[in-house]
């Protein structure tokens, strides 16, 4: 596998323009990956479901018809104004998306848990059998960061961190972990494998860092 971590603006970025830092980096991930592949891709995100009793995780399918809407803009050159409109309901949209699956309002546990009620009833469904396999071509996931006082890196900088990151799900797709450190840094770790010529993750990592100052020079900050 490739590795491949890169560092950018915080996100005092995205407070400046009165965004969801999450939504921001997962509309730019767009952006980047439509950079990098030319096209769209099923786009995994994992949100925590703790408000429930031995919650785990659901997704968050970060490919969306407004995100879509703002990358074709920016690649078309679309006047700025059409695009910020673009931009905002595409974070808008991936806001909802977040705040449903961690109260339970996501599709893809659902649809594994009629899965498995299928199997064990003996039951095939074509639709969960097409839907479940669906390669995730770009697996993201936001890590934590500052859960105790110790990594406080507003009283501590000489202590932070980049994190860590994770392999691609599909061969011919990225792993992208994220961490916000403060205001000032969001390191990136981007994977993939070196046997598909598709991939590259020094390159998408410079994709994602392009991507973030398109959007950064699109609302002047």
């Amino acid at each position: 596998k490739q590795w491949y971590q890169r560092r950018v603006r915080g996100k005092g970025l995205m407070k400046k323009c009165k965004m969801s830092p999450d939504a921001f980096i997962q509309t730019a991930l767009q952006f980047a990956y439509f950079k990098n592949q030319g096209k769209f891709s099923l786009t995994y995100e994992s949100s925590m479901t703790r408000l429930f009793r031995s919650g785990r995780t659901e997704t968050v399918r970060s490919c969306s018809s407004e995100s879509c809407a703002f990358v074709e803009a920016m690649v078309d050159g679309k006047p700025a104004e059409e695009c910020k409109a673009l931009m905002t309901a595409a974070v808008e949209r991936h806001t909802t998306l977040f705040k449903e699956s961690m109260c339970g309002l996501g599709v893809d546990r659902h649809m594994f848990c009629l899965y498995v009620v299928s199997k064990y009833l003996g039951e095939e469904s074509p639709f969960l059998q097409e839907v479940l396999s669906e390669p995730w071509r770009l697996s993201t996931s936001q890590t934590p960061y500052g859960q105790g006082t110790h990594t406080d890196v507003r009283k501590f900088p000489d202590r932070i961190s980049a994190g860590g990151g994770f392999g691609p799900v599909a061969d011919d797709g990225y792993g992208v972990s994220y961490i916000i450190a403060g205001e000032d840094n969001i390191f990136f770790h981007v994977s993939c494998k070196n046997a598909y010529p598709t991939t590259n993750s020094k390159k998408f990592a410079a994709d994602i860092k392009e991507a973030m100052s398109d959007i950064r020079k699109l609302f002047g900050v």
